[in-house]
């Protein structure tokens, strides 16, 4: 079996970024929805600004 190498990135953001903030809406957006139809389908997407 022979080697293979790869690289692995990655990134993240502070508590507090906008990133973290939008990510935070959506997925509060999200469980009202499904705590009302657990069979839904959602896109939600959430833009800040500073």
């Amino acid at each position: 079996m022979s080697q293979q190498n790869f690289l692995f990135t990655s990134e993240s953001v502070t508590e507090g970024h906008p990133d973290k903030i939008a990510d935070q809406i959506s997925d509060g957006i999200l469980d009202a929805i499904m705590a009302k139809d657990k069979n839904c389908r959602v896109a939600c997407e959430t833009i800040l600004t500073t």
